[in-house]
C-alpha cells in the first residue's frame, strides 16, 4: 500500500477499536486512521470509498438487500464489498439474519451490485464454517 490512503473502521465495541487501531498505525502508519464506534448503517456523508470490508456483520441486518444498497452509493465506480459471512442458513440469537452465500448471489444482484463472487472458506468454532465473497458497483453507476 503506498502512502496515501484513509482506514475508517466502524465498530459497537470500543475495546475492539482500541485493538484495531493500534494494529492499523501499526501495519499503515502512513495511511490516515479514524475510527468510529457506533452503528455502521446511521452513519452519513461517506463516499468516495474504494472498498467496504464487513466481517460478520450483515447477518445483524434485517434488510440486507437496503444496506448493500446504501453502501454501494459510499463507493467509487468499480468500488468493491468485501463481505465476511456465517455460511449458515437457520437464524439464531448471534446470526439473526444468516446471509449464507446463496442469499449473498441474491442480495448482491437486488442491490444493483455486480454478482457475488466466492473467493475462500475456512471452519468457523462457533457455526460450521466461514466465507469470504467480493460484489462490485458496477462502473456506470
Amino acid at each position: 500500500m503506498g502512502g496515501k490512503g484513509r482506514i475508517l473502521s466502524v465498530d459497537k465495541d470500543a475495546r475492539a477499536l482500541s485493538v484495531q487501531e493500534r494494529s492499523l498505525r501499526s501495519l499503515f502508519p502512513a495511511l490516515d486512521v479514524k475510527l468510529s464506534r457506533g452503528d455502521f448503517t446511521a452513519l452519513s456523508g461517506i463516499s468516495g470509498l474504494d472498498g467496504i470490508i464487513m466481517a460478520n456483520s450483515l447477518h445483524f441486518q434485517k434488510d440486507a438487500e437496503g444496506v448493500l444498497q446504501r453502501l454501494k452509493e459510499w463507493l467509487t465506480p468499480g468500488g468493491k464489498i468485501v463481505v465476511v459471512e456465517y455460511e449458515v442458513s437457520l437464524p439464531n440469537p448471534w446470526v439473526p439474519f444468516p446471509v449464507p452465500f446463496q442469499r449473498l448471489l441474491r442480495l448482491s444482484q437486488a442491490a444493483g451490485l455486480t454478482q457475488a463472487r466466492f473467493l475462500a472458506t475456512r471452519p468457523s468454532r462457533y457455526h460450521g464454517s466461514v466465507y469470504s465473497a467480493v460484489m462490485e458497483k458496477p462502473v456506470g453507476l
